[in-house]
Parts: structure tokens; sequence; C-alpha cells
């Protein structure tokens, strides 16, 4: 207690630190305040300014829905895509940046319809669009305030909107130069269709969830079985395939068994049954319908039953045909493949190649039509347990059991989806489109990370179509017309051009509102047509935001320099807008394309209402600050899916603490300091400040090549690891001692103060693009206090570090130099353990070491600095040619303590204000 009153009595002598900048962030309070200000001063629009004549960088924003408040997904991506804008704007690039939002679709129409309710019979397509529309708007407006609130710099007055009629045009447009170029055709075709909302599905709307299915293995009796020769010469006059399938509602389609051309075929025994399969699945179909005491009658090739006769399993007077299809394969089932050319693809195709007609007896609800009477209404998962009865009642049921598998689900109802032939519009990729886009794929776009390459290429490369017609009425229209007389879909370039010019004026509402008219080419009859009422795909909206936003806007560009997405987009909006962009331009929108992984929870499980482990950015925002979850952001590996937890926030907002405490520290001992005036050149600072210079120009070069890599992660561990140990627990442990009790205005002090202020306004904007908020306080208190440029950090540029302030030799000496302190921090340690000392400067340290030695030299070459480097009142070095390594002796001091400083040096001068070391003397005399 008696230091501490000692000390108390010299603190107007020291150079104490002072600064308005607080300790206590309050970020919750303080961000809405700057926001404000940054609204008022029109931040973005002067940081655009600001780059005018510089080359532009453009990262193309990915639509998110419109319905909903915003959850951690959101957060991450776009305050990654904040990262690197404002990094590009600070390295000399103007970003104009277009926020977008996707405003059509299923979702938006689903809540419509929840709050229309029965109201929906009377109502007109126009007003449950206008309803959809004014939906649609309201989370717009919401979704925007929650974007700005994480700091997000964008263009906020004026973004695109897949609604807006001037966006519309654009997606229209693609559309009329795909029709110009006959890539749009109609088909019957099956597709992917969701029952619920009766509207077929585009690859990029299904996803995967594990699902229960009856598993069965159905026989179907070969017709005429002594007529083919193998069979006949092993004497077997009656025969049956087997199929397998996971959908018995399908069984009433069946038109066909599907064999491979080239597999071998067995006909086999099992008991006084003859089955025919694959001879590869053998054993898998022998274990999965508990077979015993089984043998091969007789081994042939699939093609010698080409076009056989098969009796069908429900119908007693229809047949199925065989066929040979590529399709076939040995993972699975028997080798004969039950094939409904009306639910599913494979089967369509090989169908049509045999002349089959299409039979789907289900409709739009997924229920069974007149044409399976027995079933009419009956649902299809809801008719599997009827169909499997009936199979057996007929004695055809071979096998059965549930089966636990990866299921196509409608991401849009969550429920399993139906296969379907139905009537739709279609992209034809299989020709010059996909061909294009793989060679885009491999030889024009940067993929981060590289990976993303090979998921996207096998993607493209298996799809032969994109079915881009929906059954709903909120979207953009296709504008078809159905021809009367002849009852054929028609989709002309000249009535799509027509529309084009409605919607710049009118919106796609004009399909609705307008007479028929308006839309035909001179010389056509309308009382010939009609309107159908088909929609986009909500993907096609999205896809074609490059000729809506990058080709129309003003100080954008085709192709962007970055699409910034999670990685579910390489086969959503990644996909669509590369195959119109192709399709419509013959170009690649986007020079590079980045993914970042999903949010997981602390445990690592996916994030999910069901499991109610999510946690709203709204909530963390309102306790810890945007900032806070900005720099979590920066602090992940995006590339991966990424964990967040309470816990995890806690630990970031500790980080956060130690730098602006960091930063509270440098500043508050500027106080006196005019960097025109007080500044000491570089080749004059003191040895430990020019290491600390060095280490800071390394910082500087180390986050940009991050950040320039698109590696924030490694960006935040290189500033957290120099605030906490190069600064916290070294540079400025060391310096305290020279700046609060050296001479104000001595060589020494101003030293130190000189490498301070470099540190504080390169670390403050290194820091911009991560902690917007904060960084632009720290700059604006640094106007205040140490004459920083007026205005906003975000006007400012990245550092860069001036060739003389890197020194690599000094870098080597002081790791020499800091190694050694941590063996004398270890002899301190102990002291104190044993309480013969209090604080480090009670203690003098002896060093002992052969003069030679590389590490005793450098010590006797910074000698003048060991004390202030191991915070000791003293330092002796004796060189000792016999010693074999360095000998570190740490002891207590025996001199009387210096009631100002601490150290212990034992000689004393009078002054007015006590008796004090002569350093001290010195400071306080001047």
């Amino acid at each position: 207690m008696r230091e501490t009153f000692v000390m108390a009595d010299f603190k107007d002598t020291l150079n104490l630190p002072q600064t308005q900048f607080p300790m206590r962030a309050s970020l919750a309070q303080r961000e809405p305040e700057r926001l404000a200000q940054w609204e008022q001063d029109k931040l973005y629009e002067r940081v655009i300014a600001e780059h005018e004549e510089d080359p532009s960088y453009i990262l193309h924003d990915g639509p998110p829905y419109a319905n909903g408040n915003l959850h951690m997904g959101h957060t991450l991506n776009k305050v990654l895509k904040d990262l690197v804008l404002r990094f590009q704007s600070m390295r000399g690039h103007r970003c104009d940046y277009v926020p977008g939002w996707d405003c059509h679709g299923l979702p938006i129409e689903q809540q419509v319809l929840k709050k229309v309710g029965d109201k929906i019979h009377d109502m007109e397509p126009l007003e449950l669009r206008n309803l959809c529309h004014d939906f649609a708007m309201q989370w717009v407006d919401t979704q925007r305030e929650q974007f700005k609130r994480l700091g997000i710099l964008a263009e906020w007055e004026d973004p695109y909107l897949t609604t807006n009629p001037r966006y519309e045009v654009g997606i229209l447009t693609v559309l009329q130069r795909l029709v110009e170029k006959g890539q749009i055709y109609k088909g019957f075709k099956t597709v992917s269709w969701d029952p619920v909302f009766r509207t077929a599905l585009a690859e990029a709307e299904i996803e995967y969830e594990e699902h229960e299915s009856p598993s069965i293995y159905v026989s179907m009796r070969l017709k005429d079985a002594g007529n083919y020769p193998s069979l006949a010469a092993a004497g077997i006059t009656d025969a049956s395939f087997v199929i397998w399938t996971t959908t018995p509602w399908t069984m009433p389609a069946n038109l066909g068994i599907t064999l491979h051309p080239e597999f071998d075929y067995i006909a086999l025994e099992a008991g006084d049954q003859v089955f025919i399969v694959a001879e590869g699945l053998r054993e898998a179909f022998e274990q999965a319908c508990k077979l015993e005491d089984t043998r091969v009658l007789a081994k042939f090739k699939a093609t010698e039953l080409d076009r056989a006769q098969a009796q069908h399993p429900i119908f007693d007077d229809k047949d199925s045909l065989v066929m040979l299809g590529e399709h076939v394969t040995l993972e699975q089932g028997t080798g004969c493949v039950h094939t409904a050319p009306g639910h599913g693809a494979d089967d369509f195709i090989i169908g049509r190649a045999y002349g089959l007609p299409v039979f789907c007896p289900v409709d739009a609800k997924g229920c069974y039509t007149a044409e399976y009477p027995e079933m009419e209404g009956t649902f299809v998962f809801d008719a599997n347990p009827k169909v499997v009865e009936l199979l057996n009642e007929k004695g055809l049921l071979v096998g059965y059991r549930k089966v636990k598998h990866d299921y196509p689900y409608s991401w849009r109802s969550k429920q399993p989806i139906i296969f379907r032939a139905t009537e739709q519009w279609f992209v034809d990729l299989s020709s010059q489109i996909r061909d294009k886009a793989l060679k885009a794929i491999d030889n024009e776009v940067e993929w981060i990370p590289s990976w993303g390459r090979d998921r996207i290429r096998s993607m493209v490369e298996r799809r032969p179509e994109w079915c881009i017609s929906r059954q709903r009425h909120w979207g953009v229209p296709i504008p078809a017309l159905r021809r009367l007389s002849t009852n054929e879909s028609v989709l002309d370039a000249q009535v799509v051009a027509k529309f084009v010019a409605l919607v710049a004026e009118k919106g796609t509402n004009a399909w609705y509102s307008e007479p028929l008219e308006s839309f035909l080419p001179e010389g056509w009859d309308a009382s010939d047509y009609e309107r159908e009422f088909d929609i986009l795909d909500v993907w096609f909206d999205s896809g074609a935001s490059h000729t809506a936003v990058l080709k129309t806007r003003e100080n954008q560009t085709y192709p962007a320099d970055l699409y910034l997405e999670g990685s579910d987009q390489h086969r959503g909006w990644f996909q669509s807008s590369l195959l119109l962009g192709i399709g419509a331009h013959d170009a690649t929108p986007f020079k590079a394309v980045l993914t970042h992984g999903f949010i997981l929870d602390g445990k690592g499980e996916a994030m999910s209402k069901s499991k109610g482990n999510t946690i709203s950015p709204l909530d963390l925002i309102k306790k810890y600050g945007a900032d806070i979850l900005r720099l979590w952001v920066a602090s992940t590996d995006y590339r991966n899916d990424v964990a967040l937890s309470e816990e995890i926030i806690k630990i970031t907002a500790d980080t956060y603490r130690t730098i602006r405490n960091s930063l509270r520290f440098q500043l508050g001992n500027l106080y006196d300091f005019d960097i025109a005036k007080d500044a000491v050149p570089v080749d004059e600072l003191l040895p430990l400040d020019r290491w600390a210079l060095n280490e800071l120009a390394t910082l500087i070069e180390q986050v940009t090549a991050a950040f320039q890599s698109y590696e924030f992660h490694r960006g935040y561990q290189y500033l957290n690891r120099y605030f906490t140990v190069t600064l916290s627990a070294r540079y400025h442990d060391f310096l305290k001692d020279r700046l609060y009790t050296m001479r104000a205005d001595g060589k020494e002090r101003r030293s130190a103060q000189t490498v301070i202020y470099h540190h504080y306004e390169s670390l403050v904007k290194l820091l911009a693009p991560i902690l917007v908020f904060t960084s632009d306080e720290a700059w604006n208190q640094g106007a205040r206090e140490i004459g920083l440029p007026e205005g906003s950090v975000h006007l400012q540029g990245f550092p860069e570090a001036p060739a003389e302030w890197k020194t690599p030799q000094l870098a080597t000496d002081f790791e020499r130099l800091l190694a050694v302190r941590d063996q004398v921090n270890e002899r301190l340690e102990a002291l104190r353990t044993e309480k013969i000392i209090g604080k480090p400067t009670d203690a003098t340290v002896d060093l002992k070491g052969q003069s030679q030695d590389p590490v005793f030299a450098t010590l006797q070459q910074y000698e003048a600095s060991l004390p202030e480097l191991f915070v000791v009142s003293r330092v002796t070095l004796t060189p000792d040619e016999s010693a074999s390594e360095l000998a570190i002796h740490a002891q207590a001091a025996k001199e009387e303590r210096c009631p100002r400083c601490w150290r212990r040096v034992g000689e004393t001068v009078h002054t007015e204000a006590g008796d004090v070391c002569p350093r001290c003397a010195d400071a306080i005399v001047g």
C-alpha cells in the first residue's frame, strides 16, 4: 500500500495516458448512432466518388429471398461480401455494389395463400399477384434495415428486385434470345413434381432427405418362354423376370422391363419357380428375398430377349415390353428394371426409343386418375401398401422389406416429390450451351475453393435439359400461346419481344391485364389463340441477373469479378447464371466464384428450428453489437461449414476487447505527440522501436496477402496474434516504463511515440473492413486527438509499409532476444512464486556466455535495450569462454526502489517532488 501511495505522490510528474476513446465499447448503443451518421453523410456515395476514376471491382450480389427475418446464413454471406468490397475499395477500386432480392416464387405465394384462406377461390390471378408483391416488398424493407445494421455498405436506395419491371425486362430478354436461338422447347416429359404445390420442380429445387420406403421384388412372367433358344435348351418353358422398386405406386403405370444389352443374365431355379435376373446381382437378390438352394439353369445375354413380352403385374389384359438400355446398372436390384415412362426420366427416354406411349394415371395432386379406376382419388404414397397387398395376393411378391434411403424432397413444401409426365417448357442444354459451359468451367473461371470446379462440372455434365415452367401465379409469365386450330403451344420470339416492350411500361401484370392483340405480331389471328399462364422457374429469374443488372446498370460490368454464395449454389444460382450467360451471351457472367459453407451449432450439428438450436443474428447484435458478429465471420474458415454458439461469440468478444484496449493504449500515449514536429526519423529510432516497426510492416504484408486471396480467417489470425502477443504481451509491456516515466520530449519517448503513431494509423485501417464501426470510431477519435485526416476511415486507403520500415536483420536478432526473454521470464516467475520479488523491476538478471556464441553476441549488441526488453532493473552481461550454453541467473535487486519508476538503481537525486533516480530526476526537472 505504501508503494502505491508513494507513486501516487509523483502522479503529476508522470506521462500517464490521456484519451477520450472509451474503454467500454457499448457497441449495441453506439453503432446505430454511427450508422445514422453514415447515412446522413452519404458514406456509400462518398466512397464511390473517392474512386471515381479507379478501375472497377464488381461483386454481383446473389439475391436472398424476400421472406422472413435474417438468419445467420444471411449474416455470414453478406458480411463476407462486405469484407471483400471494403478491402478492394481501400486497395483502389471502384466497387459499385447493387444488392438484390428474389421476390417471386412459391414461398411468398404460399404465405399469401395462408392469409387469404378460402377467399382464394373468388380471387383473380392479378389480385393474388398484387398481394404477393406487397408481401415481398414488406420483407425487402425489413431485410434492408437488418442488413444495414450489420454495417453492410451498398446502394440500398436502388437495389435490384426481381419484381421490378426493368429487371423483368432483363429476364424476358434472356428468354427471347434463347427462343431466337431455338434453345427453348415444349415437351411431354417426366419431371420432378411437387404434389403439395402442384408444380414442376427444377433440380435446384430438390433436396434429399432420409425417407422410409417399401422395397419390393416382383415377378413378371415371360410369355412364350420356351421360344427363346437359351431357355429352350435348358428345357425351360415357364420363367419370370424379377423387377425391384421402392415406388410400388408406379406399378400400375408399368409398360416394360429394361435389361442391359451387355450384362449376362441367368435363369435361376428357386423351388418350383424360375427367375430371370442379372448374374452380377444373384447373391444380393438371394439375400434380399431369402432364397436358398437355388441353381442356375441357363445363362444368356439380354439381347436374346429384346422385345419379348411379359405379363403386366397389375392388369391381366396388358403386357409389358422387354427393352435394352444402357442406364441399367449392377449397383442394386436385379438388373431387370421396372419401366414406367410416365414416372421416370430414364424410363421416358427408353420408352420413347421403343415407341411406347406415356402412361401416367396420376394427377397434379398426386392422386390416381380414372385411368386406374380401382384406386381413383387415392394419394400415391397412401396407395403403396395397397399395391403391395395386391401383388402379394396375385402371388407376384418375391420379396418385401422397409428401407431407409435418401429420397428427393421439395425444398418448398418439405415433402417427398413424385415423378410425373407433364407438358413443360425446357431449355435444351444438350448441344451448344452445355459444351460451352463446361469449357468455361474448366478454363475461364477461378473456383474458390478449387473443388468447386469439379462439383459444378459434374452437375452440368449430366444435365440434359432444364425445366423452366411452373404451374403457379406469382412469377414472370412465360408469354406462350396455345393455337386453338392445332392445339399446339407457341412460344414465338416476336410475341416475347412485344411482351418485353409492354413489361418495360406496365410490368409483367400486363400478361393478365392487356388484350391479347397487344402481344400478337401483325397478321396473326387473335381468335385462333389463347394465352397460357405458366410462369418461369425462379432460378431463371435470378439466373438472368447478369443481363438485368450487370449489362444494363451504369458502372456494372459483364462478367462480374466475383460471385460469392453458399456451396449449395453450385446447383442453384451459379449454375443457372452460367447456363443463361452462355445461352444468351456466349460468355460466362463471372470471372471467379467463391463459396462458403453452412453454419452449425457449437456441437457441429446443423441448425434448424425443429432442433431449437438456431441463433438469431438480430439477438446477438442487440447483446454484443454487429462488430462482434463481423469479427466472428472474419475468424471463420468459411470455405468449410462453420460453428457458432453463444460461447464462441463470447470468445470473439474477448478478442475484440484486446483489440480495443490496445488501440486505446496507443491513442492514450499520443496525447502530446505531433507527427509533423515530434517524429523521430526511422534510422534514428531505438532498436526496440525499429523492431516493432518491422513487425508492423510484416503484418501489413501478411494481412494484405490474406485478404487479397479471400482468406480472411488467415488475416484475422495474423491480427489476433499481433494484438495479443506482439503488442499486449510484448511491445506495449516493454514501453510502459519509457512512455510513462521518461522525459516527455526526450528522444527515447518520442521514438516510441513515433512507432505507436504508425501502428495506430495502420492498425485502424487494417481493421476497417472487419470492424467497420469500431475502426471508424477510432479513426475519428484519432483525427480529434492526434491529427489523423478528418472524415471516415472508409475513405482511406489500405496501409502499405514503406521500404524503410523493413529491417529483416533486426527481426532475426529480436527473435533470439525474445527467446532469451522467455527463459528470463521463467526465472522471474519462480522468484515471484517464492515471494522473493513482487514485480519484475524488483529483479536484476545476469547473463553469461561465450563471446562468439551468436545469441550472446546479439545480447551484447543490444545490451542497452535489455532492461527494457526484460522489464527488470538491470541486466549484466559477462563473457565466459568456458560456458557450454547461455547461463541465466535472476535475483532480487539489493538497491532501493525509485518511488517514481519503481526501478531499483540505488542512486537517488533530490527534486522538489522528492528523491528519485537520476533518470526520473531528468524527467521531472526537464
